[in-house]
């Protein structure tokens, strides 16, 4: 399975609501830089779910129109919530991406990578993309790539 774990792009400070708020002009351009590299990369058939908030949502659209609304990813998510969201790390498609909110995420990646959870920063509108490799009864998690907007 692989797992691409992709951070919204930049938003700003203050909305009405957590979820309500919008990305910046600045985290437009973010989300189109990364969504970019990765529209190369993704297999057609890739399950792609976003959290509910607004921010996810506009960085997500940068890449397609085809995606899912996760409520179990929203802001707050505990790491367990994502990884079963995702089917890890079995997945509930070869390839999901999910887009979604520090530090969820550097939560997920630690805890995939090094064994526990730590708060790991990911830079806005960063990817990490790992994969699940079966082999001898271990499930290894091998890193794929990590790119940020700036070198994307």
């Amino acid at each position: 399975m692989n797992l691409i774990l992709w951070r919204h792009a930049e938003a700003e400070d203050v909305a009405s609501t957590d979820l309500a708020r919008q990305l910046t002009s600045h985290g437009r351009k973010q989300a189109q830089t990364t969504a970019k590299w990765l529209k190369h990369r993704l297999p057609p058939d890739a399950l792609i779910l976003a959290s509910p908030a607004a921010r996810t949502i506009q960085t997500v659209e940068a890449l397609t129109d085809q995606y899912r609304i996760a409520k179990e990813i929203a802001p707050g998510a505990r790491a367990d919530a994502v990884l079963t969201a995702a089917g890890w790390p079995e997945g509930v498609a070869q390839t999901v991406v999910i887009v979604g909110h520090q530090p969820t995420l550097g939560l997920v990646i630690s805890q995939l990578v090094a064994g526990k959870a730590s708060e790991w920063a990911v830079k806005k509108s960063g990817i990490w993309w790992l994969e699940s490799r079966e082999r001898g009864g271990q499930a290894p998690v091998l890193i794929r790539a990590v790119i940020s907007p700036d070198l994307a």
